[in-house]
């Protein structure tokens, strides 16, 4: 009897498959990749940002949300701005684009912060607060308007 063994033959099959592997690896990296991106277009921002943060976010089109009273507005704000008052915030959420980045200020920063907490707990996720507020804004020598 003899001992020969058949040669193992490289099929077409074998090859097709690890064709397949390489694909599939392929494709799952272009649809990660692919969800990456489109998950960093709408990232979550940090609790609190600078008034230079502030600025860039304006000038890309951020919905800036002032939380004063209406006094306060007309000695100076930010142009472009939409005065909401904090004590009116809950009620007029439907004012509030949930589609694009959310700056809340205020005066110094505190009435700011209770006004993001109010949009994130509605389900605002790209909602900011702008540190020391207002003041400073201007102190940053930063564009503000006064009256209407």
């Amino acid at each position: 009897m003899s001992s020969k063994k058949k040669p193992i033959q490289k099929t077409s099959k074998f090859r097709w498959g690890w064709l397949a592997v390489g694909l599939l690896v392929l494709v799952t990296a272009a649809l990660a990749f692919t969800f990456l991106e489109s998950n960093t277009a709408t990232a979550v921002l940090p609790k609190e940002i600078g008034v230079q943060e502030a600025a860039e976010l304006r000038d890309q089109g951020a919905f800036i949300l002032d939380v004063r009273q209406p006094e306060e507005w007309q000695e100076a704000h930010i142009p472009g701005a939409t005065l909401i008052p904090l004590s009116e915030l809950a009620n007029r959420l439907d004012e509030v684009p949930k589609d694009k980045p959310v700056v809340v200020y205020c005066r110094s920063g505190n009435r700011s912060a209770t006004g993001r907490d109010i949009l994130q707990q509605a389900g605002f996720e790209q909602v900011t607060s702008m540190a020391g507020g207002i003041r400073a804004w201007i102190a940053a020598g930063l564009p503000a308007v006064s009256g209407q």
